[in-house]
């Protein structure tokens, strides 16, 4: 299952790498797993960041991280030049 699907973030985290919000378009989903609380996303951030994201009551928030994607320093998502 892939394409570009909106979620509600509680966190108003940003992705350490790019600097793109954890709840803003685009990202792409992978896969969708039903759980007993809800439902586990895994996304790919525009970046090419791999991200689980977990759907329960509290809304949709990313809980896990891959590695940053080749050629994108962590430094960038931070604003600072490197």
């Amino acid at each position: 299952m892939t394409g570009a699907h909106a979620t509600t973030g509680t966190t108003g985290a940003v992705c350490p790498y790019c600097g793109w919000p954890d709840d803003a378009e685009p990202f792409r989903l992978l896969s969708r797993h039903g759980t007993a609380a809800g439902s586990t996303l895994w996304t790919r951030c525009g970046c090419g960041s791999l991200q689980g994201r977990a759907v329960d009551g509290r809304g949709t928030r990313v809980v896990t991280r891959g590695r940053p994607p080749a050629g994108i320093p962590r430094a960038r998502a931070r604003g600072t030049r490197g």
